[in-house]
């Protein structure tokens, strides 16, 4: 008679960070393999392109019922299934509920969880807090493509959105590039600047050149490389942070996991776009109402709108993972300006998930919880 009882392994955000889910080295490795794993095709995401980001589900703007939430600033639920093979062999989704609310009750804006499951079964075989994780491995993406595409003996680098994600790019900035000396900070408030600069003293105290600036061109000058992480409303490009070509360093990377705005003639004819998979940005232009870069204001849709639009062929973007397989070159010119588009994905929430649960299961971190002995309803 087989064995019917199920348990997992239930890990709170203690558990996380002891289980080593801030390693920000092991996770840009953990990244790399994944991308390479993508482009062998090994993995499946969402939807009927098997690509999707996830389901995402929003409320009204009006409801006749009192207790139905209303539509606001990031308010919305998303679930976010993924299964990646190779060493990680795993399935998960990641859930969240987001609401820019909760900022006032002291909460980040969302709160995730990761479920890894059994392949086979789909038996749960660990649930995990996920908000520094998702932190972590959205950093980490980045990592790889200045990994890959900045210079080697590259010193300064430009925050715009000093927020949660560029303080983990900026680390894995660090954990590829030992070199980096100066900072600048272009912020919103002085609040978000304040606690990035104390993020630098803290955990980076070699870094001795912190500047403040006031300008998005003073935050890129100079640059070899440049984070752009701000939170910017949808639905008119205006609003999206513009970076001028005249501002860019050559040779620079800028690394977009957010809102970004450039002259399509410079998109067009002169820098290098750099996808993180473009699988993910044909989905997005699948699924969302044309054109797609009003609701995804990542620089990456703009190109699947003009490929739309008939003003750009598909050739002239580059994927990550063909540079990480070797299938095209990690330069196609000598100080190339490279724009690297990051979207995020839930099979960097398995990955990661995964390595830090098997971590945890090693070290005998988390709580075992009983799911059921035998099932009521088998």
């Amino acid at each position: 008679m087989s064995d019917t009882r199920i348990d997992f392994l239930y890990l709170n955000e203690e558990d996380m960070i002891k289980a080593g889910v801030k390693e920000m080295a092991g996770c840009v490795e953990a990244m790399e393999e994944m991308f390479k794993l993508l482009k062998m095709g090994d993995f499946r995401m969402g939807g009927p392109n098997g690509n999707s980001h996830g389901v995402m589900m929003t409320f009204p703007a009006e409801s006749p019922f009192p207790n139905m939430p209303t539509d606001g600033p990031d308010r919305r639920f998303m679930a976010m299934p993924a299964y990646l093979g190779g060493k990680f062999d795993m399935a998960g989704m990641k859930w969240y509920g987001s609401n820019v609310e909760n900022k006032k009750k002291g909460l980040p804006r969302s709160i995730l969880m990761l479920t890894l499951n059994d392949k086979e079964t789909g038996a749960p075989i660990a649930y995990m807090s996920a908000n520094v994780l998702s932190a972590y491995r959205t950093g980490a993406v980045p990592g790889v493509g200045v990994k890959y595409f900045a210079k080697e003996d590259s010193k300064v680098v430009g925050i715009i959105g000093p927020g949660v994600m560029s303080k983990t790019a900026f680390a894995a900035t660090v954990a590829v590039r030992a070199g980096i000396e100066t900072v600048k900070i272009k912020g919103r408030s002085k609040k978000s600047i304040d606690g990035f600069v104390q993020y630098l003293n803290e955990d980076f105290p070699e870094i001795k050149d912190i500047r403040i600036v006031e300008t998005e061109e003073d935050a890129v000058r100079d640059c070899d490389i440049v984070h752009i992480a701000t939170s910017s409303p949808t639905g008119d490009i205006n609003e999206y942070p513009f970076i001028d070509e005249a501002w860019i360093k050559p040779g620079a990377i800028l690394c977009c996991p957010a809102a970004a705005r450039f002259d399509d003639d410079f998109i067009l004819n002169r820098a290098r776009t750099v996808t993180d998979n473009i699988q993910l940005y044909q989905a997005w232009e699948e699924e969302m109402e044309f054109p797609a870069y009003n609701s995804i204001p990542i620089p990456a849709v703009r190109c699947m709108d003009m490929i739309a639009e008939g003003k750009m062929t598909i050739d002239q973007i580059d994927d990550l993972g063909d540079v990480l397989i070797g299938k095209i070159p990690v330069h196609r010119k000598e100080n190339e300006i490279v724009i690297y588009s990051v979207g995020g994905m839930p099979v960097e929430d398995v990955a990661w998930g995964t390595i830090v649960y098997r971590n945890a299961i090693e070290k005998g971190i988390g709580t075992k919880l009983n799911l059921w002995d035998v099932p009521a309803l088998a």
